[in-house]
Protein backbone atom coordinates (compact mmCIF):
# COMPACT_ATOMS: atom_id res chain seq x y z
CA UNK A 1 0.00 0.00 0.00
CA UNK A 2 1.78 3.42 -0.86
CA UNK A 3 0.58 6.39 1.22
CA UNK A 4 -0.03 9.40 -1.42
CA UNK A 5 3.29 11.48 -1.24
CA UNK A 6 0.93 14.75 0.19
CA UNK A 7 2.41 18.08 2.55
CA UNK A 8 0.86 16.97 5.74
CA UNK A 9 2.24 12.88 5.09
CA UNK A 10 5.83 14.53 4.83
CA UNK A 11 4.76 16.48 8.29
CA UNK A 12 3.76 13.11 10.03
CA UNK A 13 6.63 11.00 9.38
CA UNK A 14 9.10 14.06 10.44
CA UNK A 15 7.21 14.12 13.77
CA UNK A 16 7.17 10.26 14.27
CA UNK A 17 11.34 10.55 13.03
CA UNK A 18 11.89 12.94 15.67
CA UNK A 19 9.77 10.82 18.55
CA UNK A 20 11.79 8.24 17.51
CA UNK A 21 15.27 9.86 17.70
CA UNK A 22 14.48 11.70 21.22
CA UNK A 23 16.18 10.15 24.15
CA UNK A 24 14.41 8.43 26.97
CA UNK A 25 14.39 10.77 30.10
CA UNK A 26 16.20 9.88 33.09
CA UNK A 27 15.64 9.66 36.43
CA UNK A 28 17.83 10.51 39.58
CA UNK A 29 18.44 9.58 42.83
CA UNK A 30 21.28 10.53 45.87
CA UNK A 31 23.80 8.75 47.31
CA UNK A 32 24.40 10.51 50.59
CA UNK A 33 22.39 12.92 52.09
CA UNK A 34 20.59 13.87 55.41
CA UNK A 35 18.73 16.36 57.13
CA UNK A 36 21.01 18.88 59.69
CA UNK A 37 18.83 21.05 61.31
CA UNK A 38 20.14 24.53 63.28
CA UNK A 39 18.21 26.46 65.87
CA UNK A 40 18.78 30.34 67.49
CA UNK A 41 16.71 33.20 68.33
CA UNK A 42 15.48 35.43 65.91
CA UNK A 43 16.00 38.63 66.55
CA UNK A 44 17.20 40.19 70.03
CA UNK A 45 17.17 37.75 72.35
CA UNK A 46 17.58 39.43 75.76
CA UNK A 47 14.68 40.10 78.14
CA UNK A 48 13.65 41.43 81.38
CA UNK A 49 13.05 39.53 84.83
CA UNK A 50 9.51 39.28 85.90
CA UNK A 51 8.16 39.27 82.22
CA UNK A 52 6.05 37.48 79.83
CA UNK A 53 7.80 37.21 76.82
CA UNK A 54 7.85 35.98 73.19
CA UNK A 55 10.61 33.93 71.87
CA UNK A 56 10.77 33.86 68.26
CA UNK A 57 13.29 30.75 67.12
CA UNK A 58 14.67 30.18 63.65
CA UNK A 59 15.25 26.49 62.21
CA UNK A 60 17.67 26.03 59.66
CA UNK A 61 18.05 22.90 57.70
CA UNK A 62 21.63 22.59 56.32
CA UNK A 63 21.73 19.57 54.87
CA UNK A 64 23.24 18.56 51.98
CA UNK A 65 22.77 15.77 48.74
CA UNK A 66 26.55 15.15 48.19
CA UNK A 67 26.09 12.66 45.12
CA UNK A 68 23.11 12.33 42.58
CA UNK A 69 23.38 9.73 40.04
CA UNK A 70 21.05 10.14 36.91
CA UNK A 71 19.84 7.16 34.48
CA UNK A 72 17.13 6.44 31.97
CA UNK A 73 16.57 3.16 34.30
CA UNK A 74 16.21 4.88 37.89
CA UNK A 75 12.77 6.02 38.97
CA UNK A 76 13.11 9.18 40.74
CA UNK A 77 12.34 9.67 44.31
CA UNK A 78 9.47 11.97 45.68
CA UNK A 79 11.55 12.97 48.37
CA UNK A 80 15.19 14.12 48.96
CA UNK A 81 17.12 12.57 51.55
CA UNK A 82 18.19 15.38 53.13
CA UNK A 83 14.30 16.84 53.73
CA UNK A 84 13.14 16.92 57.13
CA UNK A 85 9.54 15.69 57.20
CA UNK A 86 6.81 16.32 60.03
CA UNK A 87 8.82 18.44 61.76
CA UNK A 88 7.55 19.31 65.87
CA UNK A 89 9.14 21.50 68.24
CA UNK A 90 9.01 21.84 72.09
CA UNK A 91 11.09 24.25 74.02
CA UNK A 92 12.21 23.09 77.53
CA UNK A 93 13.63 25.59 80.28
CA UNK A 94 16.08 23.13 82.12
CA UNK A 95 17.70 24.70 85.15
CA UNK A 96 16.56 28.42 83.80
CA UNK A 97 14.81 30.92 85.59
CA UNK A 98 12.39 30.37 82.69
CA UNK A 99 8.84 29.41 82.82
CA UNK A 100 7.60 28.05 78.67
CA UNK A 101 3.94 28.11 77.88
CA UNK A 102 3.95 27.01 74.80
CA UNK A 103 3.44 23.27 73.72
CA UNK A 104 4.84 21.27 70.95
CA UNK A 105 4.69 23.21 68.23
CA UNK A 106 3.71 21.41 64.61
CA UNK A 107 5.83 22.77 61.71
CA UNK A 108 5.84 20.72 58.96
CA UNK A 109 8.72 19.75 56.39
CA UNK A 110 11.71 21.81 56.34
CA UNK A 111 13.58 21.18 52.68
CA UNK A 112 17.46 21.46 52.63
CA UNK A 113 18.95 24.79 52.33
CA UNK A 114 14.91 26.01 53.96
CA UNK A 115 14.17 27.07 57.47
CA UNK A 116 10.63 28.12 59.57
CA UNK A 117 10.24 30.53 62.23
CA UNK A 118 8.35 29.12 65.54
CA UNK A 119 7.22 31.54 68.48
CA UNK A 120 7.46 30.23 72.44
CA UNK A 121 5.23 32.13 74.82
CA UNK A 122 7.12 32.05 78.56
CA UNK A 123 7.94 33.93 81.56
CA UNK A 124 11.21 35.37 82.61
CA UNK A 125 11.15 34.92 86.57
CA UNK A 126 10.53 37.39 88.96
CA UNK A 127 13.79 37.22 90.96
CA UNK A 128 15.79 35.64 87.73
CA UNK A 129 19.55 36.37 87.67
CA UNK A 130 21.03 38.64 85.04
CA UNK A 131 23.27 37.13 82.23
CA UNK A 132 22.97 34.14 80.07
CA UNK A 133 20.79 31.09 80.24
CA UNK A 134 20.57 28.27 78.16
CA UNK A 135 17.29 26.53 76.94
CA UNK A 136 16.43 23.59 74.95
CA UNK A 137 14.89 23.31 72.15
CA UNK A 138 13.62 20.03 71.13
CA UNK A 139 13.37 18.87 67.48
CA UNK A 140 11.15 15.20 66.39
CA UNK A 141 11.26 14.71 62.29
CA UNK A 142 10.92 11.86 59.87
CA UNK A 143 12.94 11.29 56.89
CA UNK A 144 13.96 9.66 54.06
CA UNK A 145 16.85 7.05 55.12
CA UNK A 146 16.72 4.88 51.98
CA UNK A 147 14.78 3.73 48.25
CA UNK A 148 15.27 0.37 47.04
CA UNK A 149 13.98 0.31 43.11
CA UNK A 150 12.28 -3.45 41.71
CA UNK A 151 12.37 -3.44 38.24
CA UNK A 152 11.27 -0.38 36.23
CA UNK A 153 8.22 0.40 38.30
CA UNK A 154 8.57 -0.02 41.78
CA UNK A 155 10.23 1.47 44.26
CA UNK A 156 9.92 0.68 47.95
CA UNK A 157 10.70 3.64 50.67
CA UNK A 158 11.71 3.28 53.85
CA UNK A 159 11.93 6.51 56.63
CA UNK A 160 13.43 7.25 60.01
CA UNK A 161 11.99 9.07 62.75
CA UNK A 162 14.78 10.92 65.06
CA UNK A 163 14.74 13.16 67.81
CA UNK A 164 17.54 16.10 68.06
CA UNK A 165 17.96 18.67 70.84
CA UNK A 166 19.32 22.24 70.57
CA UNK A 167 20.83 24.25 72.84
CA UNK A 168 18.77 28.00 72.67
CA UNK A 169 20.36 31.04 74.21
CA UNK A 170 18.89 34.27 76.08
CA UNK A 171 20.08 36.83 77.92
CA UNK A 172 18.54 37.76 81.16
CA UNK A 173 19.37 41.64 81.26
CA UNK A 174 19.63 43.25 84.87
CA UNK A 175 16.59 45.04 85.90
CA UNK A 176 15.30 46.76 89.78
CA UNK A 177 12.61 45.02 91.51
CA UNK A 178 10.68 46.20 94.39
CA UNK A 179 9.83 44.21 97.44
CA UNK A 180 8.11 45.15 100.56
CA UNK A 181 9.86 44.03 104.15
CA UNK A 182 7.81 45.61 106.51
CA UNK A 183 4.80 47.51 106.62
CA UNK A 184 2.34 49.81 109.55
CA UNK A 185 -0.68 51.61 109.80
CA UNK A 186 -1.74 54.52 111.74
CA UNK A 187 -5.56 55.67 111.62
CA UNK A 188 -6.82 53.97 108.59
CA UNK A 189 -10.37 53.74 108.79
CA UNK A 190 -13.34 53.71 106.85
CA UNK A 191 -14.34 57.44 105.59
CA UNK A 192 -11.02 58.74 106.86
CA UNK A 193 -7.25 59.50 106.41
CA UNK A 194 -4.52 57.57 108.04
CA UNK A 195 -0.75 56.98 107.32
CA UNK A 196 0.89 54.07 105.83
CA UNK A 197 4.07 53.29 106.57
CA UNK A 198 6.72 51.10 104.41
CA UNK A 199 10.52 49.41 104.16
CA UNK A 200 10.83 49.00 100.39
CA UNK A 201 14.00 47.23 99.24
CA UNK A 202 15.19 47.09 95.71
CA UNK A 203 15.16 43.04 95.62
CA UNK A 204 16.32 43.13 91.60
CA UNK A 205 19.56 42.91 90.34
CA UNK A 206 19.88 46.53 88.97
CA UNK A 207 21.10 49.73 90.60
CA UNK A 208 18.00 51.80 90.48
CA UNK A 209 19.13 55.29 90.26
CA UNK A 210 17.06 58.07 91.18
CA UNK A 211 14.21 56.14 92.36
CA UNK A 212 11.02 57.26 93.47
CA UNK A 213 8.39 54.83 95.36
CA UNK A 214 5.22 55.33 93.86
CA UNK A 215 1.91 53.66 94.77
CA UNK A 216 -1.55 53.49 93.38
CA UNK A 217 -5.19 52.65 93.38
CA UNK A 218 -5.85 48.64 93.02
CA UNK A 219 -8.76 48.88 90.39
CA UNK A 220 -11.73 49.89 92.27
CA UNK A 221 -10.26 49.31 95.53
CA UNK A 222 -11.69 52.51 98.40
CA UNK A 223 -8.05 52.39 100.03
CA UNK A 224 -6.91 56.09 97.73
CA UNK A 225 -3.22 57.26 98.08
CA UNK A 226 -3.35 60.76 98.68
CA UNK A 227 -0.04 60.98 98.06
CA UNK A 228 1.55 59.40 95.38
CA UNK A 229 5.51 59.23 95.68
CA UNK A 230 8.00 59.17 97.62
CA UNK A 231 11.85 60.33 96.57
CA UNK A 232 14.03 57.32 97.28
CA UNK A 233 17.31 58.14 95.82
CA UNK A 234 19.98 55.63 94.40
CA UNK A 235 19.06 51.78 95.73
CA UNK A 236 21.57 49.42 95.13
CA UNK A 237 20.57 45.62 94.90
CA UNK A 238 19.36 44.42 98.11
CA UNK A 239 19.10 48.34 99.48
CA UNK A 240 16.14 49.53 101.83
CA UNK A 241 14.30 52.72 102.38
CA UNK A 242 11.48 53.47 104.26
CA UNK A 243 8.44 55.59 103.04
CA UNK A 244 5.28 57.16 104.24
CA UNK A 245 2.39 57.66 102.53
CA UNK A 246 -1.39 59.20 103.21
CA UNK A 247 -4.11 57.31 102.64
CA UNK A 248 -7.60 57.75 102.54
CA UNK A 249 -10.49 54.92 102.74
CA UNK A 250 -14.00 55.91 101.09
CA UNK A 251 -17.34 56.09 102.96
CA UNK A 252 -18.53 53.37 101.73
CA UNK A 253 -15.75 51.24 102.79
CA UNK A 254 -16.34 48.26 104.91
CA UNK A 255 -13.72 47.11 108.08
CA UNK A 256 -11.58 44.47 105.89
CA UNK A 257 -8.43 44.17 104.24
CA UNK A 258 -7.91 46.26 100.99
CA UNK A 259 -5.21 46.19 98.35
CA UNK A 260 -3.07 48.49 97.39
CA UNK A 261 -0.08 48.56 94.36
CA UNK A 262 3.45 49.81 94.58
CA UNK A 263 5.65 50.16 92.00
CA UNK A 264 9.62 51.57 91.51
CA UNK A 265 10.48 54.25 88.55
CA UNK A 266 14.32 54.70 88.05
CA UNK A 267 16.86 55.14 85.38
CA UNK A 268 18.26 52.29 84.28
CA UNK A 269 21.96 51.75 83.19
CA UNK A 270 21.02 52.63 79.93
CA UNK A 271 20.52 55.64 81.01
CA UNK A 272 16.57 55.24 80.42
CA UNK A 273 13.33 55.91 83.02
CA UNK A 274 11.73 52.77 83.53
CA UNK A 275 8.86 51.93 85.74
CA UNK A 276 8.74 48.15 87.67
CA UNK A 277 6.30 45.63 87.70
CA UNK A 278 3.62 46.12 90.92
CA UNK A 279 3.65 44.83 94.11
CA UNK A 280 0.42 44.73 95.71
CA UNK A 281 0.09 44.46 99.21
CA UNK A 282 -3.10 44.05 101.64
CA UNK A 283 -3.91 46.74 103.78
CA UNK A 284 -6.34 46.64 106.89
CA UNK A 285 -9.22 49.28 107.07
CA UNK A 286 -10.99 49.86 110.38
CA UNK A 287 -14.19 50.79 111.22
CA UNK A 288 -15.51 54.41 111.00
CA UNK A 289 -16.66 56.13 113.88
CA UNK A 290 -20.02 55.51 115.10
CA UNK A 291 -21.98 57.03 117.93
CA UNK A 292 -24.33 55.01 119.90
CA UNK A 293 -27.33 57.78 122.11
CA UNK A 294 -29.45 56.94 125.32
CA UNK A 295 -32.74 57.67 125.42
CA UNK A 296 -34.27 60.66 127.55
CA UNK A 297 -35.18 59.27 130.75
CA UNK A 298 -38.07 60.87 131.44
CA UNK A 299 -41.53 61.79 129.64
CA UNK A 300 -41.80 65.29 128.51
CA UNK A 301 -45.84 66.72 128.44
CA UNK A 302 -46.64 69.08 125.35
CA UNK A 303 -46.48 72.43 126.25
CA UNK A 304 -42.97 71.60 128.62
CA UNK A 305 -40.21 73.33 127.96
CA UNK A 306 -37.38 70.64 129.24
CA UNK A 307 -33.34 70.28 129.30
CA UNK A 308 -32.44 67.04 128.26
CA UNK A 309 -29.21 64.81 128.70
CA UNK A 310 -27.95 62.56 126.33
CA UNK A 311 -24.98 59.88 126.96
CA UNK A 312 -22.78 59.82 123.75
CA UNK A 313 -20.85 56.90 123.24
CA UNK A 314 -18.27 56.04 120.84
CA UNK A 315 -18.83 52.64 119.36
CA UNK A 316 -16.60 52.71 116.23
CA UNK A 317 -12.71 51.84 116.62
CA UNK A 318 -11.28 55.44 115.67
CA UNK A 319 -10.68 58.00 118.34
CA UNK A 320 -13.28 61.45 117.74
CA UNK A 321 -11.04 64.46 118.44
CA UNK A 322 -13.10 67.80 119.13
CA UNK A 323 -16.51 66.23 119.10
CA UNK A 324 -19.58 68.36 119.24
CA UNK A 325 -23.12 66.96 119.32
CA UNK A 326 -25.81 68.51 117.74
CA UNK A 327 -29.66 68.12 117.36
CA UNK A 328 -31.91 68.35 114.48
CA UNK A 329 -35.15 69.74 115.97
CA UNK A 330 -38.45 69.72 114.28
CA UNK A 331 -41.98 69.82 115.17
CA UNK A 332 -43.09 68.92 117.85
CA UNK A 333 -39.89 70.11 118.94
CA UNK A 334 -37.92 73.36 118.98
CA UNK A 335 -34.90 73.92 120.59
CA UNK A 336 -33.11 77.61 121.50
CA UNK A 337 -30.01 75.73 122.44
CA UNK A 338 -28.57 72.67 119.85
CA UNK A 339 -25.43 72.26 120.10
CA UNK A 340 -22.86 70.42 123.06
CA UNK A 341 -19.37 70.04 122.85
CA UNK A 342 -17.84 66.53 123.57
CA UNK A 343 -14.40 66.56 123.82
CA UNK A 344 -12.03 63.35 122.95
CA UNK A 345 -13.91 60.43 122.78
CA UNK A 346 -12.08 57.25 122.11
CA UNK A 347 -13.39 54.12 121.34
CA UNK A 348 -15.73 52.96 123.70
CA UNK A 349 -16.01 56.50 125.84
CA UNK A 350 -19.22 58.59 126.59
CA UNK A 351 -19.86 61.86 127.02
CA UNK A 352 -23.17 63.37 128.17
CA UNK A 353 -24.38 66.15 126.51
CA UNK A 354 -27.44 68.77 127.86
CA UNK A 355 -29.96 70.80 125.13
CA UNK A 356 -32.82 72.75 126.26
CA UNK A 357 -35.73 71.63 124.18
CA UNK A 358 -39.62 72.88 124.36
CA UNK A 359 -42.22 70.57 123.07
CA UNK A 360 -45.62 72.45 121.18
CA UNK A 361 -48.87 72.38 123.33
CA UNK A 362 -50.67 70.20 120.14
CA UNK A 363 -47.95 67.73 120.24
CA UNK A 364 -49.49 63.80 120.26
CA UNK A 365 -48.88 61.84 122.77
CA UNK A 366 -46.27 59.00 122.16
CA UNK A 367 -42.88 57.88 121.34
CA UNK A 368 -40.95 60.27 119.19
CA UNK A 369 -36.96 60.41 117.81
CA UNK A 370 -34.91 63.67 117.35
CA UNK A 371 -32.21 63.06 114.44
CA UNK A 372 -28.51 63.93 116.36
CA UNK A 373 -25.15 63.84 114.47
CA UNK A 374 -21.94 64.05 115.80
CA UNK A 375 -19.02 66.58 113.95
CA UNK A 376 -15.61 65.74 115.02
CA UNK A 377 -11.42 66.06 114.13
CA UNK A 378 -9.78 62.62 112.91
CA UNK A 379 -6.33 62.10 113.31
CA UNK A 380 -5.24 63.50 110.07
CA UNK A 381 -7.21 66.92 111.46
CA UNK A 382 -9.64 66.17 108.95
CA UNK A 383 -13.52 67.29 109.55
CA UNK A 384 -15.93 64.46 109.59
CA UNK A 385 -19.36 63.45 110.62
CA UNK A 386 -20.75 61.03 111.68
CA UNK A 387 -24.08 59.05 110.81
CA UNK A 388 -27.11 60.52 111.85
CA UNK A 389 -29.31 58.44 115.04
CA UNK A 390 -31.97 58.48 116.95
CA UNK A 391 -32.77 60.04 120.75
CA UNK A 392 -35.65 58.23 121.66
CA UNK A 393 -38.03 60.56 123.69
CA UNK A 394 -41.35 60.03 125.33
CA UNK A 395 -43.88 62.88 125.01
CA UNK A 396 -46.99 61.99 127.81
CA UNK A 397 -49.46 64.01 129.88
CA UNK A 398 -48.78 63.28 133.47
CA UNK A 399 -52.22 64.55 134.40
CA UNK A 400 -53.39 66.75 137.06
CA UNK A 401 -52.00 69.92 135.28
CA UNK A 402 -48.22 68.33 135.30
CA UNK A 403 -46.88 70.46 132.21
CA UNK A 404 -48.11 74.00 134.32
CA UNK A 405 -46.69 72.52 137.57
CA UNK A 406 -43.48 71.28 136.23
CA UNK A 407 -42.50 74.44 134.42
CA UNK A 408 -40.16 76.89 135.97
CA UNK A 409 -42.29 79.90 135.48
CA UNK A 410 -45.20 77.62 137.14
CA UNK A 411 -42.86 76.58 139.92
CA UNK A 412 -41.60 80.16 140.95
CA UNK A 413 -45.26 81.61 141.45
CA UNK A 414 -46.10 78.75 143.36
CA UNK A 415 -43.20 79.23 145.99
CA UNK A 416 -43.98 82.88 145.97
CA UNK A 417 -48.24 82.22 147.20
CA UNK A 418 -46.91 79.74 149.42
CA UNK A 419 -44.31 82.06 151.16
CA UNK A 420 -47.11 85.05 151.59
CA UNK A 421 -49.68 82.67 152.80
CA UNK A 422 -47.38 81.35 155.38
CA UNK A 423 -45.96 84.76 156.50
CA UNK A 424 -50.04 86.15 156.48
CA UNK A 425 -50.95 83.17 159.15
CA UNK A 426 -48.01 84.11 161.19
CA UNK A 427 -48.86 87.55 161.59
CA UNK A 428 -52.21 86.91 162.27
CA UNK A 429 -51.84 84.62 165.00
CA UNK A 430 -49.42 87.05 166.75
CA UNK A 431 -52.20 89.59 166.82
CA UNK A 432 -54.96 87.20 168.20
Amino acid sequence: MHLPLTAGTVALLCIMLLCLAAPVAAGDKYLYGAPDLAASVAGPNEFAPGKEISIPVRIENRGLNAVKIAQSSIISRDDLPNTAKMVSARLTAGESPVTVKSDRQMIGDIVGGAGQTVTFLARTGDNAAAGEVSMALVLEYTYLASAEQYGADTIVYRYATTTETIPVTIRIKPAAAISIDAVSTESINVGTEGYLSLTVRNSGTETAKAAVVVIERNGNSPLIPTDSSVFAGDLPPGASVPCTFKVSVATTAEPQTYPIDLRLRYENSDGVVVLSDAVTIGITAGGKSTFAVSPVSESIAPGETRIIEVAYTNTGAATAYRAQARISAVDPFTSSDDTAYLGDLAPGESANARFEVAIDTGATEKQYGIDTEVRYRDALDNSQISDTVKIEVDIADNGGGASALLSPLAAGFLLIGCVSSAYYFLRIRKRA
